[in-house]
């Protein structure tokens, strides 16, 4: 089991950013409790499409851009290539600001200092990388005790009442009746079900070693989604503590407006009546941001790599993947304002879930292949039940898509 264990907690690192700080304040504070049941919902469909990541990657020993590669026509592939690199861009625009934001609570910097300085963490993830891969899971896995335990010191200040949490946790209409409410639910969905991690789980689950027979890839395969099970089930309690803190301490207590991450370090203080309760907040925002950077990183070289059979230096990777998120941001936060910084977090969240469905139809096609997955086809339980997850995807992004600009 230890041996598995890891690539499920370097994909769990990208359902915990900032992003979902963003969209779970803001979801907690506006609408209470009810938007738990998609926080639930989104980790169930990770959960089930990281599954067939490590299926994909152990069966056909292919990532899921190589498959595509292989399969698809050119201008297919360099299509997708553009989506997954949005995908990369819009993720790494989260880590971003969210770091920024963080540095600014904590140390008073202007945002755009901030986003500076976030460009020099590629230093210490070439320092990690040289001295090997455990390195990096270990300190990610670090990263992740410290937010969970901020967020958990979090949740016994705010003092939320129980049978209400509970209640949220109850998938209701008015999620889809209500514009609004479906725009939060799309963006927490979209910061909790990442495109780019069904590139890079397929990939990093190979760096375990198994037999390459029927029984070593069924055993691998166990044990990587026992991993990954873990891994983000620690996530749901995470991001569930984020909207569970947000709308105990914001809702009802007028403050239902509080859109910004900032606002809502301010608040934590005063409205708790707790004087750590927002150095406590920005501790976590801090190490949120700064441990999903690390797999922004790696799945920016596979999946460069596997769409275009192009290699190029990880930390010229970096640096470019980097400028494209640094850059937007910058140009962003100094035309409308730091104010703007959250907004932008929670834009960039719904451009991810928008990306979604150009990653999970293929995902989907090529773990249902005999041909390549062999004995480990997917059943026809599980194509049904994936075919239904992916097509509820694409509708419900159209379907916001159409509500909010029509």
């Amino acid at each position: 089991m230890f041996a598995f264990a890891g690539p499920g907690f370097l994909i769990a690192v990208g359902y915990m950013d900032p992003g979902n700080w963003a969209t779970g304040l803001q979801g907690g504070a506006k609408f209470g409790y009810a938007l738990l049941s998609v926080i639930m919902i989104s980790n169930l469909v990770a959960m089930f499409l990281q599954y067939l990541c490590v299926k994909l990657g152990v069966a056909s020993e292919r990532d899921l851009a190589q498959a595509c590669r292989e399969h698809y026509s050119k201008p297919v592939v360099a299509l997708l290539w553009v989506f997954a690199e949005v995908a990369m861009i819009s993720t790494d625009l989260a880590e971003v600001v969210g770091s920024a934001i963080a540095l600014q609570l904590l140390f008073g910097l202007p945002l755009v200092i901030g986003c500076l300085i976030t460009g020099f963490d590629v230093l210490l993830i070439f320092f990690l990388q040289s001295r090997g891969f455990r390195y990096i899971e270990a300190l990610i896995i670090s990263l992740i005790i410290i937010i969970g335990a901020c967020l958990t010191a979090e949740l016994f200040f705010s003092k939320p009442h129980l049978m209400s949490v509970f209640k949220g946790f109850v998938p209701g209409a008015n999620i889809l009746k209500n514009s609004d409410m479906l725009y939060a639910a799309i963006g927490i969905f979209g910061a909790t079900v990442m495109p780019h991690n069904l590139y890079l789980h397929s990939a990093i689950i190979q760096t375990r070693r198994f037999e390459r027979t029927f029984e070593g890839r069924r055993e691998a395969i166990k044990f990587g989604t026992i991993d990954v099970v873990i891994a983000l089930a620690i996530a749901l309690f995470i991001n569930a503590l984020i909207l569970i803190v947000s709308a105990a301490t914001f809702h009802w207590s007028g403050h239902q407006n509080v859109a910004e991450i900032q606002d809502a370090y301010q608040l934590l203080t005063p409205v708790l009546g707790v004087t750590a309760a927002s150095f406590i907040f920005a501790i976590g925002l801090l190490a949120s941001g700064q441990q999903a950077t690390f797999t922004s990183t790696l799945a920016g070289q596979i999946v460069m790599e596997g769409f275009l059979n192009f290699h190029i230096a990880p930390w010229l990777r970096r640096l470019i993947t980097r400028l494209f998120a640094i850059i937007p941001a910058i140009l962003i936060i100094s035309y409308y304002g730091e104010k703007q910084a959250t907004n932008l977090l929670v834009a960039s969240q719904v451009i991810l879930s928008l990306q979604l469905g150009f990653a999970a139809w293929p995902l989907m096609r090529f773990t249902g292949e005999k041909s390549r997955m062999g004995e480990f086809v997917n059943s026809r339980r599980t194509k049904i039940i994936g075919w239904t997850l992916t097509t509820v995807i694409i509708v419900l992004n159209v379907k916001m898509v159409v509500d909010h600009f029509f």
